[in-house]
C-alpha cells in the first residue's frame, strides 16, 4: 500500500495553519507515536518554522486533546485505545448529520467544485492505494463541508473529533477500509451538491454507522 505523501500547496497559509497541518498529519498518520514525547524545540526543527506559530499550533492540538502540554517534561502524544474510537464516532454523529443535511441545503456552486475536488482525490486515493492522498481527501472533505454548512458551531464541534477518527481509522483501519469508506464518503459529497437534504444526512448516518462498526471491530481485536 503506498503512503506516499502528496504534497499539498500552501503559500497562502499562515505559518501557524501550516505548523498545524503539518503536526496534525504526523501525529493522525502516528509519525507521532502515540504516547511518546516530544520537545517545542524538536518539533520546530522538524517543521522548519518559528517557535510562535509552532507555539500557537501545539496550543490548538491540545485543546483538541491530542496532545498534552506537560511543563518542563515536554509534549506528550495522546495515547490510542481501540475502545475509545466508538466514543469519538458517538460524539461525532450528531454534529455531522447537522453539518451534512445544512450543507445540501446552503450548497454554492463553488462550493460544490471543492466537493467534488474532495471526490476526485478520493477515486484517485482508492486506485492508487494512497492512504495518506485519501487522509488529505477527507480532511479536505471535512473544510468544504463546515465552509457549506454555514454553521460553525456544528463545525467547531465536529472538527476534533474528525481528526481523532482520522487517527483511529488510520491505525486500525486503513489496510483494509479503504475503498469501503471512500464510497461512503462519496455518497455524501452526492447528495449534498445534488442539495438533498434528507439524502446527505441518510447517507451520513450510514457513514457513522460504518465507521462505528470499523471501531467496534477495533475493540473486539
Amino acid at each position: 500500500m503506498n503512503t506516499e505523501a502528496v504534497a499539498v500547496p500552501a503559500r497562502e497559509e499562515p505559518a501557524s495553519a501550516r505548523a498545524y497541518r503539518a503536526l496534525e498529519r504526523m501525529i493522525v498518520t502516528l509519525e507521532l507515536p502515540p504516547g511518546s514525547v516530544a520537545t517545542e524545540g524538536s518539533l520546530i526543527a522538524r517543521l522548519g518554522l518559528g517557535r510562535t506559530p509552532v507555539r500557537e499550533a501545539i496550543q490548538r492540538l491540545a485543546w483538541e486533546g491530542l496532545l498534552d502540554v506537560r511543563p518542563r517534561a515536554g509534549l506528550a502524544v495522546a495515547p490510542l485505545h481501540a475502545s475509545d474510537w466508538v466514543k469519538v464516532v458517538d460524539a461525532r454523529r450528531g454534529a455531522e448529520l447537522v453539518l451534512a443535511r445544512s450543507a445540501a441545503r446552503f450548497v454554492t456552486l463553488e462550493a460544490a467544485r471543492h466537493f467534488r475536488d474532495a471526490a476526485l482525490m478520493m477515486q484517485k486515493a482508492v486506485i492508487t492505494g494512497n492512504v495518506i492522498a485519501f487522509l488529505e481527501a477527507d480532511k479536505s472533505l471535512d473544510n468544504a463541508m463546515a465552509k457549506a454548512a454555514e454553521n460553525a458551531f456544528a463545525a467547531r464541534l465536529a472538527a476534533p473529533l474528525q481528526t481523532h477518527s482520522r487517527r483511529f481509522w488510520f491505525r486500525y483501519q486503513a489496510d483494509t477500509g479503504l475503498a469501503e469508506a471512500a464510497n461512503g464518503h462519496l455518497a455524501v459529497i452526492k447528495s449534498v451538491t445534488e442539495g438533498d437534504c434528507d439524502g446527505a444526512e441518510e447517507a451520513m448516518a450510514q457513514l457513522m454507522d460504518l465507521l462505528r462498526a470499523n471501531a467496534l471491530s477495533a475493540e473486539r481485536g
